[in-house]
């Protein structure tokens, strides 16, 4: 599945539009990174949410969205962002074996308590030689939150550790791991990692980390009006753009980079 350019498309504007600044950043930044990625079909996107995410980085729908949550998987079923949106878990997929040529799965992974019996249903439903394509946070995560850095700073590490106990609640980050479990994780599952790349700066996080508090309007017309944003127009969201376009700018991958972006392939299944 070929994609267009990044550049004939407006990534950052097309989700800052629609979701909370510090999301939307994030998945603009995420989105330019699958138009490089060739996919080839049946496609699953596992955890699919509400399909906003996948309506904006592909051109055209994908085969199968998959995920645990019924509001969600109508929403997704309403956007048309895939021929088929199901309900179901990703340890027990409703696929026979070798049904799909490639996976992706874009910030899910990190949500999931129980990652391993995902991963090796994953490698059953995709076919030798099929690409699985995800983005999670890293090792970074946690030690670069602002808030928490400046207690470091002024000695207060008791504070500091219970702040990133509480962001990472707040996020629902079960796992902010490195490359090497990262590595083990996936080869005990079936996969090799062809390539993988760090991006978004410490100081991308720390406007993704402060949008948690300032996006609490947001998350009032959410309730109240079920969208994120009220007035979707340029000059309403002219200063928010602003602020996002440095991070969407920056260099895409970032040595220093608090989220990883991973291209695995499936070599074998489990114990075989």
């Amino acid at each position: 599945m070929g994609q267009t350019s990044s550049i004939e498309k407006d990534f950052l504007w097309l989700n800052i539009r629609e979701l909370p600044y510090f999301r939307g950043m994030l998945r603009a930044v995420e989105a330019r990174f699958y138009q490089i990625i060739e996919l080839n079909e049946p496609v699953l996107d596992l955890g699919c949410g509400d399909g906003h995410f996948a309506s904006i980085a592909f051109e055209k729908p994908l085969t199968v969205g998959l995920d645990p949550w019924w509001n969600p998987v109508r929403e997704a079923a309403r956007r048309s962002t895939y021929r088929l949106t199901l309900r179901g878990s990703g340890s027990r997929m409703p696929f026979k074996d070798e049904t799909f040529a490639s996976v992706v799965s874009n910030s899910v992974l990190e949500h999931i308590t129980d990652l391993n019996p995902v991963l090796e249903e994953t490698a059953r439903v995709l076919k030798t030689g099929g690409l699985f394509v995800f983005c999670v946070p890293n090792h970074r995560f946690l030690e670069n939150l602002s808030i928490a850095r400046l207690f470091d700073q002024v000695g207060l590490t008791g504070m500091a550790q219970q702040y990133r106990r509480f962001f990472n609640r707040i996020s629902r980050h079960y796992h902010c791991d490195d490359f090497t479990v990262w590595k083990n994780r996936l080869h005990n599952a079936g996969f090799e990692v062809l390539r993988h790349w760090d991006y978004f700066s410490p100081r991308a996080l720390a406007i993704l980390e402060w949008g948690h508090y300032f996006g609490l309007p947001s998350l009032i017309m959410r309730w109240l009006f079920k969208r994120w944003i009220l007035v979707s127009q340029p000059w309403n969201l002219a200063i928010t753009r602003k602020i996002c376009e440095g991070v969407y700018l920056e260099s895409p991958e970032q040595d220093n980079g608090v989220y990883s972006f991973y291209v695995a392939r499936k070599t074998h299944l489990k114990n075989t």
